[in-house]
């Protein structure tokens, strides 16, 4: 997903003259080998990795303020003139198209951690089944909901499985058994705008802005791992339920849906299957799909791939080695960045595997973030 850039940006009174040379991606070499690894460097080739293409203003407004002295200071002020002065030259008039919405600009301190590390390439997308009716819970498994405002839930059984991934990115390794031992219930879908609104309208949760004419159904995102924790809070004291993020592993246990192949449908990318840029239609760079817009997985559970990243438990550890074998929580003393898990639409098929993880810090907010609930049965 990496390319290696070199900025030549001169400044010439109010005008930038940049050149930019890309090279492409080449198989085999690793972003460890352009920079440091955990260097705020890599970090911030990450920030600019997820807006570089971006059409909204604020994006590289939250860039110039997180990195002032940044190596694409240049470029960013450059792509902030244009997108104005395209916007300034654009009619005025009823007839005209209605601009795309921006989106809530992303906060800057401290600096996002996320890193898109070299996946292998994903197989390509084989044509598009004939649509299917929506997957029912499989046997022994129920769907609840508490109140009419609450997330519905799908109830998982303890059960073993496999997690992680050898064969991809090296934070996926190793592949290890796992065992869930006591049942659980987790989010159908990820949390929508309107269920987030109600504890919103509760002067509870904080009210995030939304892109202008967000469906109620959308899911919620720009939210931080604090910002869920708050809505967990809320949906506990509401319900009298024990509310909480999935662990990393029964984040994955339900996402894989009792399979063990690459996608939870098979073991070749298909379009039609999960919301990303790669995936087939309805896709759009400005947002994700409403959820369930895409068929569920065998555990009657949508948007395990794509659609927004989402929060889990677990503090961030590189790799699997010494992880929890029981599906409990993998935490540390003060822990501060956290795992995200799924994908969004943002990115592209590669991503959309079940084993992808990654990492954000607990208390930014990001477009791309989002988390669905879970709870105990007891």
């Amino acid at each position: 997903m990496w390319h290696k850039l070199l900025m030549v940006c001169v400044l010439a009174g109010p005008v930038f003259a940049c050149c930019a040379v890309a090279q492409e991606r080449m198989p085999g070499i690793q972003l460890a080998g352009v920079v440091p690894k955990n260097s705020a460097e890599q970090f911030e080739l990450a920030f600019w990795e997820s807006i570089k293409d971006s059409s909204h203003v604020s994006d590289y407004e939250a860039y110039l303020k997180a990195y002032p002295k940044g190596r694409f200071v240049a470029l960013a002020q450059a792509r902030i003139a244009r997108l104005r002065a395209g916007a300034a030259q654009a009619p005025a008039t009823a007839a005209a198209p209605a601009t795309p919405a921006r989106e809530p600009a992303r906060p800057v301190a401290p600096p996002p951690v996320k890193q898109l590390p070299s996946k292998p390439a994903a197989p390509a997308a084989t044509a598009a089944a004939p649509a299917a009716p929506p997957a029912k819970p499989a046997a022994g498994r129920s769907e609840i909901r508490d109140c009419p405002t609450c997330p519905s839930l799908i109830t998982l059984p303890a059960g073993s499985f496999t997690m992680g991934n050898n064969a991809s990115d090296p934070s996926e390794k190793p592949a290890h058994e796992v065992a869930i031992g006591a049942p659980f219930a987790i989010g159908k879908t990820e949390v929508t705008v309107g269920q987030w609104n109600a504890c919103a309208n509760a002067n509870v949760c904080a009210r995030i802005p939304q892109a202008a004419n967000t469906h109620a159904d959308a899911p919620m995102r720009d939210v931080s791992w604090d910002d869920a924790l708050q809505y967990l809070k809320w949906l506990s004291a509401a319900t009298g339920k024990p509310y909480r993020l999935p662990t990393e592993a029964e984040w994955e246990y339900a996402a894989r849906g009792g399979t063990a192949t690459t996608y939870w449908w098979g073991q070749q990318m298909t379009q039609g299957k999960a919301n990303c840029k790669d995936c087939g239609q309805p896709w759009t760079s400005e947002g994700p799909a409403n959820v369930a817009s895409f068929g569920a997985n065998p555990y009657g559970l949508y948007d395990t791939s794509g659609g927004v990243w989402e929060w889990v438990s677990d503090c961030w550890h590189n790799n699997f080695k010494g992880a929890p074998a029981d599906g409990r929580s993998w935490d540390e003393p003060n822990c501060r960045v956290r795992v995200i898990r799924g994908g969004s639409w943002r990115e592209g098929a590669a991503y959309m595997v079940a084993s992808t993880r990654f990492r954000y810090d607990a208390s930014v907010r990001h477009a791309q973030n989002g988390f669905r609930v879970a709870r105990g049965m007891k």
